[in-house]
Protein backbone atom coordinates (compact mmCIF):
# COMPACT_ATOMS: atom_id res chain seq x y z
CA UNK A 1 0.00 0.00 0.00
CA UNK A 2 1.00 3.00 -1.15
CA UNK A 3 0.92 6.15 1.46
CA UNK A 4 -0.99 9.44 0.67
CA UNK A 5 1.51 11.55 3.14
CA UNK A 6 4.54 10.59 4.55
CA UNK A 7 4.88 11.57 8.31
CA UNK A 8 7.59 14.62 8.11
CA UNK A 9 5.31 16.69 6.11
CA UNK A 10 2.30 16.75 8.47
CA UNK A 11 4.94 16.84 11.45
CA UNK A 12 6.20 20.03 9.11
CA UNK A 13 2.94 22.16 8.54
CA UNK A 14 1.87 21.85 12.80
CA UNK A 15 5.48 22.70 13.91
CA UNK A 16 5.17 26.15 11.32
CA UNK A 17 1.64 26.65 12.78
CA UNK A 18 -0.26 25.32 9.00
CA UNK A 19 -4.04 23.75 9.66
CA UNK A 20 -3.95 20.33 9.30
CA UNK A 21 -5.90 19.26 6.78
CA UNK A 22 -8.89 16.74 7.30
CA UNK A 23 -7.25 13.92 5.29
CA UNK A 24 -3.71 14.78 6.90
CA UNK A 25 -5.33 14.01 10.29
CA UNK A 26 -7.52 11.10 9.44
CA UNK A 27 -4.38 9.30 7.91
CA UNK A 28 -1.78 10.40 11.02
CA UNK A 29 -4.39 8.59 13.37
CA UNK A 30 -4.41 5.26 11.45
CA UNK A 31 -1.21 5.01 10.27
CA UNK A 32 0.26 5.45 13.40
CA UNK A 33 -2.44 2.83 15.09
CA UNK A 34 -1.21 0.52 12.41
CA UNK A 35 2.47 1.24 13.24
CA UNK A 36 2.81 2.91 10.17
CA UNK A 37 4.23 6.24 11.99
CA UNK A 38 6.82 5.65 14.46
CA UNK A 39 6.55 6.76 18.08
CA UNK A 40 9.54 9.04 17.62
CA UNK A 41 7.20 10.72 14.46
CA UNK A 42 3.77 10.83 16.49
CA UNK A 43 5.99 12.38 19.81
CA UNK A 44 7.13 15.02 17.40
CA UNK A 45 3.76 15.72 16.11
CA UNK A 46 2.57 15.94 19.33
CA UNK A 47 4.76 18.31 21.12
CA UNK A 48 4.02 20.60 17.80
CA UNK A 49 0.11 20.74 18.42
CA UNK A 50 1.11 21.39 22.18
CA UNK A 51 3.24 24.49 20.92
CA UNK A 52 0.88 25.45 18.41
CA UNK A 53 -2.49 24.68 19.10
CA UNK A 54 -5.41 23.29 16.72
CA UNK A 55 -8.77 25.47 16.10
CA UNK A 56 -12.08 23.07 16.47
CA UNK A 57 -12.53 21.94 13.23
CA UNK A 58 -9.34 20.13 13.69
CA UNK A 59 -10.32 19.00 17.34
CA UNK A 60 -13.32 17.67 16.44
CA UNK A 61 -11.54 15.54 12.83
CA UNK A 62 -8.87 14.63 15.34
CA UNK A 63 -11.49 13.47 17.92
CA UNK A 64 -13.66 11.47 14.99
CA UNK A 65 -10.29 9.73 13.69
CA UNK A 66 -9.69 8.32 16.86
CA UNK A 67 -13.32 7.21 17.37
CA UNK A 68 -12.97 5.56 13.95
CA UNK A 69 -9.87 3.92 14.80
CA UNK A 70 -11.81 1.10 16.56
CA UNK A 71 -15.66 -0.07 17.77
CA UNK A 72 -18.15 1.70 18.69
CA UNK A 73 -20.36 0.37 21.71
CA UNK A 74 -24.54 -0.16 21.11
CA UNK A 75 -27.25 0.01 23.63
CA UNK A 76 -30.12 -0.29 21.31
CA UNK A 77 -30.97 -3.56 23.12
CA UNK A 78 -31.54 -1.44 26.43
CA UNK A 79 -35.01 -0.41 27.67
CA UNK A 80 -34.01 2.70 28.99
CA UNK A 81 -32.19 6.05 28.03
CA UNK A 82 -28.51 5.80 28.34
CA UNK A 83 -26.37 8.47 30.80
CA UNK A 84 -23.00 9.08 31.37
CA UNK A 85 -20.90 10.91 33.23
CA UNK A 86 -16.37 11.71 32.97
CA UNK A 87 -14.07 13.35 35.88
CA UNK A 88 -11.15 14.46 34.90
CA UNK A 89 -9.99 12.96 37.87
CA UNK A 90 -8.87 14.51 41.37
CA UNK A 91 -8.26 13.70 45.23
CA UNK A 92 -11.17 11.81 46.77
CA UNK A 93 -13.31 11.97 43.88
CA UNK A 94 -15.31 8.59 44.43
CA UNK A 95 -18.68 10.46 42.78
CA UNK A 96 -18.54 7.35 40.35
CA UNK A 97 -19.21 4.74 42.62
CA UNK A 98 -22.95 6.03 44.31
CA UNK A 99 -23.71 7.97 41.53
CA UNK A 100 -24.03 5.13 38.73
CA UNK A 101 -26.39 3.13 41.01
CA UNK A 102 -27.91 6.08 42.27
CA UNK A 103 -29.09 7.32 38.22
CA UNK A 104 -30.03 3.92 37.86
CA UNK A 105 -32.29 3.43 40.55
CA UNK A 106 -34.13 6.64 38.79
CA UNK A 107 -34.73 4.75 35.98
CA UNK A 108 -31.63 4.85 33.63
CA UNK A 109 -28.84 3.11 32.51
CA UNK A 110 -24.83 4.18 33.00
CA UNK A 111 -22.74 2.29 30.94
CA UNK A 112 -19.69 3.52 33.24
CA UNK A 113 -16.31 2.49 31.31
CA UNK A 114 -13.27 3.79 33.88
CA UNK A 115 -9.81 3.68 34.22
CA UNK A 116 -6.93 3.36 36.46
CA UNK A 117 -5.38 6.23 38.54
CA UNK A 118 -1.83 7.32 37.85
CA UNK A 119 0.02 9.51 40.25
CA UNK A 120 -2.11 11.63 42.73
CA UNK A 121 -5.12 10.96 40.89
CA UNK A 122 -7.38 7.63 42.02
CA UNK A 123 -8.43 5.74 39.15
CA UNK A 124 -12.40 3.94 39.85
CA UNK A 125 -10.91 0.55 39.04
CA UNK A 126 -8.71 0.30 41.61
CA UNK A 127 -11.09 1.39 44.13
CA UNK A 128 -13.76 -1.16 42.81
CA UNK A 129 -11.14 -3.68 43.18
CA UNK A 130 -10.92 -3.14 46.72
CA UNK A 131 -14.07 -5.38 47.11
CA UNK A 132 -12.88 -8.55 47.77
CA UNK A 133 -13.86 -10.61 44.16
CA UNK A 134 -14.85 -7.62 41.80
CA UNK A 135 -13.75 -8.09 38.47
CA UNK A 136 -13.03 -4.79 36.08
CA UNK A 137 -12.46 -6.68 32.76
CA UNK A 138 -16.01 -7.57 30.99
CA UNK A 139 -16.73 -8.59 27.38
CA UNK A 140 -19.44 -6.49 25.44
CA UNK A 141 -21.90 -9.47 25.81
CA UNK A 142 -21.56 -9.30 29.65
CA UNK A 143 -21.46 -5.39 30.20
CA UNK A 144 -24.60 -5.41 28.29
CA UNK A 145 -26.13 -7.82 30.92
CA UNK A 146 -25.25 -6.43 33.65
CA UNK A 147 -26.54 -3.15 32.56
CA UNK A 148 -29.94 -4.92 31.36
CA UNK A 149 -30.02 -6.98 34.57
CA UNK A 150 -28.56 -3.68 37.38
CA UNK A 151 -29.43 -0.30 35.05
CA UNK A 152 -25.31 0.55 35.55
CA UNK A 153 -22.14 -1.41 34.99
CA UNK A 154 -18.84 -0.33 36.02
CA UNK A 155 -15.68 -1.71 34.09
CA UNK A 156 -12.77 -1.31 31.79
CA UNK A 157 -12.93 -0.10 28.40
CA UNK A 158 -12.09 -3.42 26.00
CA UNK A 159 -9.20 -2.78 23.51
CA UNK A 160 -11.17 -2.47 20.42
CA UNK A 161 -12.38 0.97 21.90
CA UNK A 162 -10.41 4.01 20.83
CA UNK A 163 -7.47 1.73 20.29
CA UNK A 164 -5.61 4.83 18.80
CA UNK A 165 -6.16 7.21 22.16
CA UNK A 166 -4.73 4.36 24.28
CA UNK A 167 -1.27 4.74 22.18
CA UNK A 168 -1.02 8.28 22.35
CA UNK A 169 -1.51 8.14 26.06
CA UNK A 170 0.87 6.45 26.71
CA UNK A 171 3.19 8.39 24.08
CA UNK A 172 2.13 11.30 25.79
CA UNK A 173 2.59 10.46 29.06
CA UNK A 174 6.53 9.83 28.82
CA UNK A 175 6.89 12.96 26.19
CA UNK A 176 5.70 15.99 27.90
CA UNK A 177 2.48 16.57 25.79
CA UNK A 178 -0.16 15.72 28.47
CA UNK A 179 -1.10 19.34 28.90
CA UNK A 180 -3.06 20.18 25.70
CA UNK A 181 -6.38 20.87 25.64
CA UNK A 182 -6.93 19.69 22.39
CA UNK A 183 -5.24 16.65 23.20
CA UNK A 184 -7.09 15.93 26.64
CA UNK A 185 -10.50 16.80 24.74
CA UNK A 186 -10.21 14.80 21.96
CA UNK A 187 -8.68 12.07 24.51
CA UNK A 188 -11.50 11.84 26.79
CA UNK A 189 -14.24 12.57 24.30
CA UNK A 190 -13.14 9.90 21.88
CA UNK A 191 -13.62 7.26 24.54
CA UNK A 192 -16.80 8.64 25.98
CA UNK A 193 -18.18 8.69 22.29
CA UNK A 194 -17.39 5.37 21.49
CA UNK A 195 -18.67 4.69 24.54
CA UNK A 196 -22.01 4.73 22.83
CA UNK A 197 -24.22 6.68 25.61
CA UNK A 198 -26.71 9.28 24.28
CA UNK A 199 -26.51 12.03 27.12
CA UNK A 200 -22.55 13.02 28.48
CA UNK A 201 -22.16 14.73 31.82
CA UNK A 202 -18.37 16.02 32.89
CA UNK A 203 -17.20 16.84 35.57
CA UNK A 204 -13.93 19.32 35.17
CA UNK A 205 -12.06 19.86 38.02
CA UNK A 206 -10.07 23.01 38.55
CA UNK A 207 -8.18 23.80 41.72
CA UNK A 208 -4.55 22.90 42.96
CA UNK A 209 -5.55 18.95 43.11
CA UNK A 210 -7.05 19.09 39.60
CA UNK A 211 -4.94 18.39 36.30
CA UNK A 212 -6.17 22.09 35.21
CA UNK A 213 -5.38 24.07 38.28
CA UNK A 214 -6.41 27.33 37.10
CA UNK A 215 -10.00 28.01 36.47
CA UNK A 216 -10.08 29.70 33.51
CA UNK A 217 -8.07 26.91 31.13
CA UNK A 218 -10.46 24.60 32.95
CA UNK A 219 -13.51 26.72 31.65
CA UNK A 220 -12.09 26.65 27.85
CA UNK A 221 -11.40 22.61 28.39
CA UNK A 222 -15.16 21.97 29.44
CA UNK A 223 -16.34 24.39 26.39
CA UNK A 224 -14.29 22.11 24.13
CA UNK A 225 -15.40 19.35 25.29
CA UNK A 226 -18.94 20.28 24.97
CA UNK A 227 -18.64 21.19 21.50
CA UNK A 228 -16.56 17.86 20.40
CA UNK A 229 -20.05 15.83 22.08
CA UNK A 230 -22.83 18.37 20.20
CA UNK A 231 -20.32 17.88 16.81
CA UNK A 232 -21.27 14.25 17.54
CA UNK A 233 -24.78 14.16 18.20
CA UNK A 234 -24.13 13.32 22.07
CA UNK A 235 -26.12 15.53 24.49
CA UNK A 236 -23.07 17.00 26.48
CA UNK A 237 -22.74 19.24 29.38
CA UNK A 238 -20.17 20.31 31.93
CA UNK A 239 -19.83 21.61 35.26
CA UNK A 240 -16.57 22.83 36.30
CA UNK A 241 -16.40 22.01 40.01
CA UNK A 242 -13.51 22.68 42.98
CA UNK A 243 -10.82 20.53 43.51
CA UNK A 244 -8.87 23.04 45.67
CA UNK A 245 -9.96 20.94 49.03
CA UNK A 246 -10.07 16.87 48.62
CA UNK A 247 -13.86 15.77 48.42
CA UNK A 248 -15.43 13.75 51.19
CA UNK A 249 -13.49 12.90 53.84
CA UNK A 250 -10.92 10.05 52.10
CA UNK A 251 -8.38 9.47 49.22
CA UNK A 252 -7.47 5.88 48.66
CA UNK A 253 -9.15 3.26 47.64
CA UNK A 254 -11.25 1.15 49.84
CA UNK A 255 -11.49 4.34 51.95
CA UNK A 256 -12.85 5.58 49.43
CA UNK A 257 -15.48 2.51 48.99
CA UNK A 258 -16.11 2.65 52.68
CA UNK A 259 -17.40 6.35 52.07
CA UNK A 260 -19.47 5.92 48.87
CA UNK A 261 -21.66 3.07 50.90
CA UNK A 262 -22.32 5.26 53.49
CA UNK A 263 -23.48 8.26 51.10
CA UNK A 264 -25.80 5.07 49.26
CA UNK A 265 -26.72 4.32 52.97
CA UNK A 266 -28.22 8.20 52.88
CA UNK A 267 -25.30 9.74 54.73
CA UNK A 268 -21.42 10.49 54.06
CA UNK A 269 -19.70 13.72 53.73
CA UNK A 270 -22.16 16.93 52.50
CA UNK A 271 -19.83 17.66 49.59
CA UNK A 272 -19.50 13.99 48.31
CA UNK A 273 -23.36 14.31 48.71
CA UNK A 274 -24.57 17.36 47.22
CA UNK A 275 -22.03 16.58 44.35
CA UNK A 276 -23.17 13.34 43.49
CA UNK A 277 -27.14 15.07 43.26
CA UNK A 278 -26.03 18.08 41.26
CA UNK A 279 -24.31 15.30 38.75
CA UNK A 280 -27.53 12.71 38.91
CA UNK A 281 -29.88 15.60 38.10
CA UNK A 282 -28.33 16.67 34.90
CA UNK A 283 -27.51 12.88 33.87
CA UNK A 284 -31.51 12.78 34.29
CA UNK A 285 -32.68 16.07 32.59
CA UNK A 286 -30.14 15.75 29.64
CA UNK A 287 -31.18 11.86 28.70
CA UNK A 288 -34.17 12.51 29.30
CA UNK A 289 -34.72 9.64 32.33
CA UNK A 290 -38.37 10.09 33.70
CA UNK A 291 -38.34 8.41 36.94
CA UNK A 292 -37.58 8.70 41.24
CA UNK A 293 -35.95 11.96 42.21
CA UNK A 294 -32.31 11.28 42.92
CA UNK A 295 -32.49 12.23 46.84
CA UNK A 296 -35.93 9.86 47.30
CA UNK A 297 -33.48 6.95 45.64
CA UNK A 298 -30.39 7.69 48.44
CA UNK A 299 -33.09 7.88 51.28
CA UNK A 300 -35.23 4.93 50.37
CA UNK A 301 -32.58 2.50 49.62
CA UNK A 302 -33.43 1.82 45.86
CA UNK A 303 -29.39 3.17 45.05
CA UNK A 304 -28.00 1.33 47.15
CA UNK A 305 -30.09 -2.15 45.84
CA UNK A 306 -28.67 -1.55 42.57
CA UNK A 307 -24.89 -0.89 43.52
CA UNK A 308 -25.17 -4.30 45.65
CA UNK A 309 -26.53 -6.33 42.18
CA UNK A 310 -23.90 -4.56 40.32
CA UNK A 311 -21.17 -5.52 42.51
CA UNK A 312 -22.72 -9.17 43.02
CA UNK A 313 -23.20 -9.13 39.29
CA UNK A 314 -19.32 -8.55 38.87
CA UNK A 315 -18.13 -11.45 41.24
CA UNK A 316 -17.69 -8.69 43.94
CA UNK A 317 -19.15 -9.74 47.61
CA UNK A 318 -21.09 -6.70 48.94
CA UNK A 319 -21.36 -8.16 52.58
CA UNK A 320 -17.49 -8.55 52.59
CA UNK A 321 -15.36 -6.66 54.99
CA UNK A 322 -13.26 -3.84 52.79
CA UNK A 323 -9.53 -4.30 53.21
CA UNK A 324 -7.69 -2.46 55.85
CA UNK A 325 -4.14 -1.18 56.27
CA UNK A 326 -1.60 -2.90 58.82
CA UNK A 327 -0.67 -0.06 59.70
CA UNK A 328 -1.99 4.11 60.65
CA UNK A 329 -0.58 6.88 61.86
CA UNK A 330 -2.15 10.48 62.93
CA UNK A 331 -1.33 13.85 62.16
CA UNK A 332 -2.51 16.45 64.86
CA UNK A 333 -2.77 20.08 65.00
CA UNK A 334 0.64 22.15 66.04
CA UNK A 335 -1.71 25.34 66.58
CA UNK A 336 -5.04 26.27 67.42
CA UNK A 337 -7.41 28.45 64.80
CA UNK A 338 -9.58 28.45 62.14
CA UNK A 339 -8.74 25.71 59.21
CA UNK A 340 -8.57 28.46 56.32
CA UNK A 341 -7.04 25.95 53.56
CA UNK A 342 -6.40 22.16 52.67
CA UNK A 343 -3.89 21.47 49.67
CA UNK A 344 -5.44 19.14 47.67
CA UNK A 345 -2.40 18.21 45.50
CA UNK A 346 -0.35 17.28 48.75
CA UNK A 347 -3.09 15.55 50.23
CA UNK A 348 -3.20 13.60 46.98
CA UNK A 349 0.64 12.83 46.95
CA UNK A 350 0.80 11.93 50.14
CA UNK A 351 -2.16 8.98 49.42
CA UNK A 352 0.30 8.07 46.56
CA UNK A 353 3.51 7.73 48.71
CA UNK A 354 1.41 5.53 51.16
CA UNK A 355 0.54 3.07 47.99
CA UNK A 356 -2.73 3.81 47.49
CA UNK A 357 -1.39 5.03 43.43
CA UNK A 358 1.07 4.08 41.07
CA UNK A 359 4.03 6.12 39.10
CA UNK A 360 3.99 3.50 36.71
CA UNK A 361 1.31 1.84 34.53
CA UNK A 362 0.96 -2.16 35.98
CA UNK A 363 2.27 -1.40 39.27
CA UNK A 364 0.14 -3.00 41.87
CA UNK A 365 -1.84 -0.35 44.62
CA UNK A 366 -2.83 -0.90 48.12
CA UNK A 367 -6.13 -1.69 48.67
CA UNK A 368 -6.08 -0.49 52.28
CA UNK A 369 -3.75 2.51 51.67
CA UNK A 370 -4.77 6.31 51.69
CA UNK A 371 -5.82 9.75 54.03
CA UNK A 372 -8.85 10.01 56.21
CA UNK A 373 -9.30 13.39 57.09
CA UNK A 374 -11.19 14.57 60.49
CA UNK A 375 -11.27 18.22 59.45
CA UNK A 376 -11.25 20.68 56.45
CA UNK A 377 -11.76 24.18 56.49
CA UNK A 378 -13.57 26.37 58.05
CA UNK A 379 -13.56 24.08 60.99
CA UNK A 380 -12.28 25.77 64.39
CA UNK A 381 -9.53 23.57 65.63
CA UNK A 382 -7.63 23.07 69.00
CA UNK A 383 -3.92 22.27 69.19
CA UNK A 384 -3.12 18.40 69.54
CA UNK A 385 -6.48 17.75 68.14
CA UNK A 386 -6.46 14.67 65.27
CA UNK A 387 -6.65 16.18 61.55
CA UNK A 388 -5.66 13.02 59.33
CA UNK A 389 -4.96 9.30 59.50
CA UNK A 390 -2.44 7.91 57.57
CA UNK A 391 -3.08 4.28 56.23
CA UNK A 392 -0.60 1.85 54.54
CA UNK A 393 1.06 -1.63 54.53
CA UNK A 394 4.25 -0.85 54.84
CA UNK A 395 5.01 1.46 57.68
CA UNK A 396 8.19 2.90 56.10
CA UNK A 397 6.15 5.05 53.77
CA UNK A 398 4.83 7.20 56.36
CA UNK A 399 8.43 9.70 56.60
CA UNK A 400 7.71 10.46 52.97
CA UNK A 401 4.08 10.95 53.30
CA UNK A 402 4.50 13.23 56.09
CA UNK A 403 7.46 15.45 54.41
CA UNK A 404 4.47 16.16 51.36
CA UNK A 405 1.97 16.97 53.94
CA UNK A 406 4.30 19.65 55.36
CA UNK A 407 2.32 22.83 55.01
CA UNK A 408 -0.71 21.59 53.84
CA UNK A 409 -2.96 22.63 55.88
CA UNK A 410 -3.44 26.26 57.08
CA UNK A 411 -4.86 27.20 60.50
CA UNK A 412 -5.29 31.18 61.41
CA UNK A 413 -7.30 32.81 64.51
CA UNK A 414 -10.18 34.03 63.37
CA UNK A 415 -8.87 33.75 59.82
CA UNK A 416 -10.98 33.60 56.65
CA UNK A 417 -11.47 30.43 54.53
CA UNK A 418 -10.01 30.54 51.22
CA UNK A 419 -12.36 28.14 48.85
CA UNK A 420 -13.48 27.40 45.39
CA UNK A 421 -17.54 27.25 45.62
CA UNK A 422 -18.20 23.68 44.32
CA UNK A 423 -19.40 24.71 41.04
CA UNK A 424 -17.21 27.28 39.39
CA UNK A 425 -19.04 27.54 36.05
CA UNK A 426 -21.62 25.38 33.81
CA UNK A 427 -21.23 24.68 30.43
CA UNK A 428 -24.04 23.76 28.02
CA UNK A 429 -24.15 23.43 23.94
Amino acid sequence: MIEPFAAVEVIAAKRDRYELTDPQIDWIISAYTRGVVADEQMSALLMAILLNGMNAREISRWTNAMINSGERMQWSALDRPTADKHSTGGVGDKITLPLAPLVAACGGAVPQLSGRGLGHTGGTLDKMEAIPGWRAELSNEEMLKVLQDCGAVICAAGAGLAPADKKLYALRDVTATVESIPLIASSIMSKKIAEGTSALILDVKTGSGAFMRDPVQAGILARTMVQLGKDAGVTTRALVTAMDVPLGLTAGNALEVRESIEVLAGGGPSDVVELTLLLAREMIEAAGIVGKDPETALKDGSAMDVWRRMVSAQGGDPDAALPMSKFQQDITATSAGRMISMDAMKVGVAAWRLGAGRSRQGEKVQAGAGVELHAKPGEEIVRGQKLMTLHTDESERFSRAVEILDGCIEIVPGGQVKRLPLIVERVEA
